[in-house]
């Protein structure tokens, strides 16, 4: 098998939650162009725009929708995967939420979604993915941390707790499943161009000052993670375990 080779997804099935725009779309239509069959998923609905980059790429899809913080839902994506498709060979826990109030004015409400959905979410849905993935002997499970899982940040306790779980989960779940054929790794983006951001680059002065510390000088763009994502549900990265990779323009060397 050449090297090439090694990162196609050709036959490989995927759940990509909060895939229905953002970055998970961007990592969704990486998958489909790589050859997978790929579960698109939104809290409500998939953009139509994300369904057709995927079409073009003649894969099946499947789209779903749903709060990841209901256990039924979360049960229904990998189920409907499973069968749909034969099996779940990859899943990525991107859907995510940011609350913003300073800590002592961060309300018990706010901490509470946030921790449900970025990182209790990707715990359960690990658990029922991964079993399935323990009984086929193979698997590939990718989780979106953040900078925040290396950095405090600023008026978002709730996030930065649930990220720096998720990097510590990651380690957690390679450190069982390594030896029974799955990789379960993460990627933090950077400041990246999405819904979630949207506040921070419409304040004109803390735009400039995220900008100015980012050596590639721009914000992420969903398409910058197709690459890293990918490499980690490919065979190219089989022997890369608990890793967090950081695909941030350069924002953690300054």
């Amino acid at each position: 098998m050449g090297i090439l080779d090694l990162f196609s997804l050709k036959g490989k099935n995927a759940l990509i939650t909060g895939s229905g725009q953002g970055l998970g779309a961007g990592m969704a239509i990486a998958f489909a162009q790589a050859g997978a069959n790929v579960t698109l998923h939104n809290y409500d609905k998939v953009l139509d725009s994300t369904v057709e980059e995927v079409e073009k790429t003649g894969v099946r899809y499947i789209t779903r929708s749903g709060d990841v913080c209901d256990e039924a839902i979360r049960k229904m994506l990998v189920d409907d995967t499973v069968k749909e498709f034969g099996s779940i060979d990859i899943l990525v826990n991107n859907a995510g939420t940011i609350k913003r109030a300073p800590a002592a004015e961060h309300s018990e409400e706010f901490w509470n979604t946030v921790i449900n959905t970025n990182l209790n979410s990707v715990w359960f849905l690990s658990q029922y993915a991964g079993r399935l993935m323990l009984k086929q002997g193979h698997g590939k499970i990718i989780n979106t941390a953040s900078l925040l899982a290396f950095q405090g940040g600023i008026l978002v306790p709730g996030y930065a707790a649930a990220k720096g779980g998720v990097a510590q989960l990651t380690k957690a779940l390679a450190n069982e499943w390594a030896d029974k054929g799955i990789n379960v790794n993460a990627i933090a983006p950077g400041y990246m161009a999405t819904d979630n951001t949207a506040a921070l680059r419409a304040d004109a002065a803390r735009s400039a000052a995220i900008l100015a510390r980012i050596p590639m000088g721009r914000w992420g763009l969903p398409s910058d993670l197709a690459g890293a994502a990918v490499f980690l549900a490919s065979e190219a990265s089989n022997y890369v375990q608990g890793h967090v990779l950081v695909v941030d323009g350069g924002w953690l060397c300054r």
